[in-house]
């Protein structure tokens, strides 16, 4: 006798189902070879700015990811590709915070004041500092509860920092590096081009509505003259 597939069993998942665990341990993997390469004694002759320059490098390169994610699904017209961002910036978070707590921890040992006198006076750390500040907020407000606290308009306004984190990562990793800049100037490169697309798409959504508020304005000022 033959049985027939319900609806329900005969329904495929949707894709960002499946690659979601796949995308998760990928995201894994930069702290998986610096664990495998500290027990393997795999890293530089210097670790300490081996393991504070990877997790500062993935940092930015997160932050760039979730920035893309927005284009990607306008342009492919691939809604999915939304699923991923929470995802790619919390990961951005947390590498930024291995960055720091490198810093903070195997760099200057806790020692408050030298930490804040580098905060202070030495420009690239005090604008990593900022950018590494700025995603807090975006961290602690990423789930669907905050979005209800907050509404929509305002959550997407405060998440609007993640462009003050990338533009603070491009210049952090600019001034630290000094002589070589080709890879800062390729993040910069590609940061510049999100945040212009970003530009561009909030003129076209503003443009129609300015351009009917245009006449409406001049017909009142006539009517009050």
């Amino acid at each position: 006798m033959m049985m027939r597939h319900s609806g329900i069993g005969s329904r495929k998942r949707p894709l960002s189902r499946v690659l979601k665990p796949l995308v998760f341990v990928a995201c894994l993997w930069p702290l998986g070879y610096l664990v495998w390469a500290a027990f393997t004694d795999n890293l530089t002759a210097n670790p300490i700015s081996e393991i504070t320059l990877e997790t500062g490098t993935w940092t930015l390169r997160f932050l760039v990811i979730t920035l893309c994610i927005t284009p990607l699904r306008r342009i492919s017209g691939w809604n999915e590709a939304i699923k991923f961002r929470r995802m790619f910036g919390l990961f951005a978070f947390f590498y930024g915070s291995l960055h720091f707590t490198t810093y903070l921890w195997l760099d200057q040992f806790f020692d408050l004041s030298s930490i804040a006198k580098d905060v202070w006076m030495r420009p690239f750390i005090t604008v990593g500092f900022t950018g590494f500040v700025g995603m807090i907020p975006l961290a602690l407000t990423s789930t669907a509860g905050w979005v209800r606290r907050l509404g929509g308009r305002n959550w997407k306004r405060l998440h609007r920092l993640i462009y003050v984190s990338a533009v603070c990562g491009v210049v952090h990793y600019w001034w630290l590096v000094k002589a070589d800049i080709q890879r800062p100037q390729t993040y910069a490169v590609i940061v510049g081009s999100l945040l212009l697309y970003r530009l561009i798409v909030t003129y076209r959504r503003r443009a129609p509505q300015a351009a009917v508020e245009r006449p409406v304005a001049a017909d009142l000022l006539r009517r009050t003259s």
